[in-house]
């Protein structure tokens, strides 16, 4: 059997454009070779919700990619919002293009249509009652609220969804719309009679200044900040709306006066609002999440019951590392109670470099929110969430960044005075060891509540059961009187199987997502107590066939310090060691930061996946004579008495130099043909690679941070700022070593990068230290792509340049040298 490679021919065409290329040029978009284009067509697999009542499945059906005319299409960018001028919405939202809904107690599905050209379907809501479904339309000037009624059953005619309101929603800061009850809506919407956007004088009136006040403000490089007096108009104009109440009859009340509402967020029992409203002074320096607010419980008419909260603007601190703002935060409705609001609040000041004995408080207030607050708890650590049950239990978390913690404590709201139990206290990074998460189910006012079992007495834990044979997700029984466990399900060979929702916690019916290395995802129905035959409810097709072939193998091996690695081997179809040898390999890593070697060696993924790719996926190489490492881990950790970056190169270079050994020892990759790569955190561990090494053939790092005095605040996982650390600053930062690269690198960046830290100049400063020492490079700039590419065309282009740098530098094989040589 032939090695199932691209022609030699082929891949010398692609290399030979490369070639000719100028040294600068703005190309056509390129196709990559098939059957990579063939597979970024198809549509993606759907996703799924259940209704509160457990007798619905939704189909929410996925689109493909998107057009570069659509991503590419005018868009502003104000305070850390992208926002879409013409439909006052996100610029970048997730929508669907169809729905269909589907009993639970079989397989037909019935389509839910809205009229032809109507526009793209956004944030699908299921009513408390589950009787109905909510959902937006985004058209080409507008975004609009929809609904559908669930049939009685699935035999019939598609059901007509129907708009609501010709009311245009604003849902520039999330989702603009919730159920109030099962008959209504709250929304943000568009003021009646708003003007046209104001337009910025083309002549200067004058210099933008700033001033600090010499308080200290350390905050990350945040991206799309406002700039100018003329942007705080621009986000003034379309951020400001009006909070309106719409019935499923069509009838629309206004409440309130037009004001930059950011969330109506209405109570369990649909009888109060909770309004938050953003307002001045505002900030060049963060994003609106930092900016003052406001917030406020309405009623109904829209008067102001109660003020709970109007934070300033907060520029003094950038919210790592166990930092957090003064005053309530988190603030929601208590999910168990008709309307009772519950927030965590520091009582620290924030700082946690301040020495304090309890560090914050789980605070509670309750209709008709007179009064003061109850404090139902005071925590050592931060807090990292409340799962409400009942009026006489909860279980709250608290987490310390620093020491890697993270402990689990059963209160009892009723009983301020009652102290806490402990129920799990353990390494956040230990993985083996997670007991899981408390499974939530729809209650009574369709918010999601602790799920019990009837009587009261159980609840139920689901988690990913990382174990040293892979991931095994379970579902276990938990009791709540004893806090023992009884294991009710665990994923079994040959299948990576996990809970989605808990259907009948008395009789043991749970809904699970099955997959296997040949078989698609879809959901069952699985009867844990009667340990009867699963039911298949689903019946996906395979979205990219081309790829079916294709082998996987999950991997341990060690480097030099002890440290246990693992990683996922992926082989092209039809290849056959024995016939075909060792092939050309490419590896694709992310590095994480660990406290501990015991964490660090934790086995990571399952060797059960149904594995396809898509977006810019790098597993689409071995559609293309390449094998591929897939995720090696490649883990930093804290030396004793060191932090873990302190010997950050070190331990890079030696986890890749293990992965690479293991593949080669397996017999599959052919030493003198391997490549590296990676995105983000992964782009600057790939040009760091480069830097110290000379393990690797070529390299490919797209959207990545490559010098980091210019993030001098701190940078994943790393607390100390640059004034703390400068040699370690310069020594991570790859610009540093750019006279020592001698292996070709590819560049790829998106010229509308959004995400902290990852500016495009990162990369365009490295590329010229690249090109200015002599390096082989080729940076490639993606119009209006963000951290994620999202265009077809863009993807394409990007899996074309790819395919192309590795089969010019690493795919031909190295000529050997002769004794005589």
């Amino acid at each position: 059997m032939s090695r199932p490679a691209r022609p030699l021919a082929a891949g010398a065409a692609l290399a030979s454009a490369l070639v000719a290329a100028p040294a600068a040029a703005q190309l056509a978009y390129q196709q990559p070779p098939q059957p990579i284009a063939q597979a970024l067509d198809a549509e993606p697999l759907p996703a799924v919700s259940v209704s509160p009542d457990r007798k619905w499945l939704l189909h929410l059906r996925r689109r493909g990619l998107p057009g570069i005319d659509e991503v590419g299409a005018p868009e502003l960018r104000l305070a850390g919002l992208r926002l879409n001028p013409r439909t006052n919405g996100g610029s970048r939202d997730v929508s669907y293009t169809g729905l269909a809904l589907q009993a639970l107690d079989g397989t037909a599905t019935r389509a839910i249509t809205v009229p032809a050209g109507a526009g793209r379907i956004g944030q699908p809501m299921w009513a408390p009652d589950g009787k109905r479904i909510a959902f937006t339309v985004t058209g080409p000037a507008s975004i609009t609220l929809w609904a559908a009624d669930v049939p009685a059953g699935v035999a019939g005619a598609p059901v007509s969804a129907r708009r609501l309101s010709s009311l245009a929603l604003n849902a520039t800061t999330g989702a603009p719309c919730a159920w109030v009850g099962s008959a209504r809506l709250a929304c943000l919407t568009i003021p009646a009679g708003r003007g046209a956007p104001p337009v910025a004088s083309a002549t200067p009136t004058g210099p933008i200044s700033q001033e600090s006040e010499g308080k200290a403000a350390p905050n990350p490089t945040f991206q799309d900040l406002l700039k100018s007096p003329a942007d705080e108009a621009l986000m003034e104009h379309y951020l400001t709306s009006q909070v309106a109440l719409i019935g499923l009859d069509g009838q629309a009340t206004r409440l309130g006066q037009p004001a930059l509402r950011t969330r109506v967020a209405p109570s369990p029992d649909g009888s109060w609002l909770l309004v938050e409203t953003t307002h001045r002074p505002y900030s060049y320096l963060v994003t609106l999440n930092s900016f003052p607010s406001l917030a406020e419980v309405w009623d109904l008419s829209g008067k102001v019951v109660r003020k709970l909260d109007d934070s300033p603007l907060d520029e003094q601190a950038s919210r790592r590392f166990d930092q957090v703002p003064v005053g309530p935060r988190n603030l929601s409705w208590r999910a168990d109670a008709p309307a009772t609001l519950a927030w965590v609040e520091a009582l620290d000041g924030g700082d946690p470099a301040k020495p304090a004995a309890k560090r914050d408080a789980v605070k509670s207030l309750a209709a008709p929110f007179a009064g003061q607050p109850v404090e139902h708890a005071q925590l050592e650590w931060r807090g990292g969430g409340v799962t409400w049950a009942r009026n006489d239990l909860a279980f709250v978390t608290e987490n310390w960044r620093r020491t890697r913690r993270t402990r689990t404590w059963a209160i009892d709201p009723s009983n301020p005075s009652a102290a806490p139990r402990k129920v799990f206290d353990r390494s956040s990074e230990d993985r083996y060891g997670d007991p899981g998460r408390f499974e939530l189910a729809p209650n009574r006012y369709g918010r999601p509540a602790l799920l019990t079992t009837s009587d009261g007495k159980y609840a139920f834990l689901g988690g990913q059961g990382a174990s040293p044979e892979g991931d095994r997700p379970f579902l276990d029984r938990y009791d709540l009187a004893t806090g023992k466990t009884e294991r009710v399900f665990r994923s079994e060979a040959p299948y990576y199987e996990e809970p989605v929702a808990v259907l009948d916690p008395d009789g043991g019916t749970v809904l699970t997502r099955r997959e296997g290395t040949k078989e698609v995802p879809n959901y069952w129905a699985r009867e844990t107590v009667k340990r009867s035959a699963p039911r298949q409810l689903t019946a996906f097709k395979d979205p990219a066939p081309q790829y079916a072939g294709v082998t996987s193998q999950l991997v341990t091996y060690k480097r030099p310090d002890g440290v246990e690695l693992s990683a996922t081997v992926y082989l092209p179809a039809g290849y056959d060691k024995a016939k075909d040898g060792p092939l050309p390999f490419f590896l694709w890593a992310y590095p994480l930061e660990y406290g501990s070697a015991e964490a660090a060696s934790q086995v990571v993924g399952s060797p059960y996946r149904f594995t396809r790719p898509s977006g810019a996926s790098h597993l689409f190489l071995l559609s293309q004579g390449y094998g591929v490492m897939d995720n090696p881990t490649m883990p930093i950790v804290a030396k004793p008495g060191k932090e873990s970056n302190d010997t950050y190169v070190e331990q890079l270079v030696t986890s890749a130099q293990a992965a690479v050994d293991k593949i080669v020892e397996m017999g599959v990759a052919d030493r003198d043909r391997v490549g590296v790569g990676g995105h983000s955190y992964g782009a600057f561990m790939t040009a760091n690679l480069l830097s110290h090494t000379n393990i690797f053939k070529a390299g490919i790092a797209r959207s990545g941070a490559y010098n980091r005095t210019l993030t001098p605040f701190g940078f994943q996982g790393e607390e100390r700022d640059y004034w703390k650390a400068q040699q370690l600053y310069t020594e991570m930062s790859p610009f540093t070593y750019a006279n020592r690269v001698k292996t070709p690198i590819l560049l790829i960046h998106g010229m509308a990068d959004d995400n902290t830290g990852t500016f495009p100049v990162q990369s365009e400063r490295y590329y010229a230290a690249l090109k200015g020492n002599g390096v082989k490079a080729r940076y490639v700039q993606l119009p209006a792509e963000a951290h994620g590419y999202r265009a077809r065309e863009s993807i394409g282009h990007t899996l074309y340049e790819m395919v192309t740098w590795l089969d010019r530098y690493v795919k031909p094989k190295q000529e050997k040298a002769t004794a005589m040589e």
